[in-house]
Order: structure tokens, then C-alpha cells, then sequence
């Protein structure tokens, strides 16, 4: 992934060994059963709304669309989230998905 927020990349520089365990556990948690790639980033961005996190909702966005994901896509995940989130909650995501499509030129 080219794109890392400075955030997340001070993270990393102030606990570099807190960081390799995290990607370690993702990696494992990816391997852990049958989801391909691709349902496993729609599943994350889903949760990312969910939560309500706009910074993983960008990352996962970005990720998916390195990975070959479609903004018709993205933004029909997005749309999903309207009856079990809510309005407010889809409408912030559909924003922060939209940032990251219009970034990218998509």
C-alpha cells in the first residue's frame, strides 16, 4: 500500500514491535478461513462503517481500490449500511468513501 496516514505512521515509528504484531494478527486472521481477498476488504470496509471510523473507512477504500475493487461498488457497500447503521451513519461513510474516490481521479 503506497498511501499510510502520518498518523498511523508515527504509530509505527513510536512502537515499531506493537505495529509488526498488528499486521502479523491481520495476516493470520486473513488466513484463518475461506473469505477471498476481495470479501475480506468489503467485509472490513463494512465494519469500518459501522464503527463509524472514518480513517479505516479511507483506508479501506483506498486498499480496494488498489485492489481492483470499482467505485460502483464501493459506493453500493456504502449504500448497505443504510437499514442496519442508519442514515447519518451511511451519509458520513458515502462522504468519506467519496473523498477518497475523488482523490483518486475515480
Amino acid at each position: 500500500m503506497d498511501y499510510l496516514p502520518e498518523n498511523f505512521r508515527k504509530f509505527q515509528s513510536t512502537y515499531p514491535a506493537v505495529a509488526e504484531a498488528y499486521d502479523r494478527l491481520d495476516e493470520q486472521c486473513n488466513a484463518a478461513g475461506p473469505l477471498d481477498q476481495r470479501t475480506r476488504r468489503l467485509v472490513k470496509l463494512g465494519i469500518a462503517i459501522g464503527a463509524g471510523a472514518p480513517g479505516a473507512v479511507r483506508s479501506h477504500a483506498r486498499r480496494a481500490l488498489e485492489e481492483g475493487i470499482g467505485a460502483a461498488e464501493l459506493r453500493h457497500a456504502v449504500a448497505l449500511g443504510l437499514t442496519t447503521g442508519g442514515l447519518p451513519a451511511m451519509v458520513a461513510a458515502m462522504i468519506w468513501v467519496n473523498e477518497v474516490l475523488e482523490a483518486e481521479g475515480k
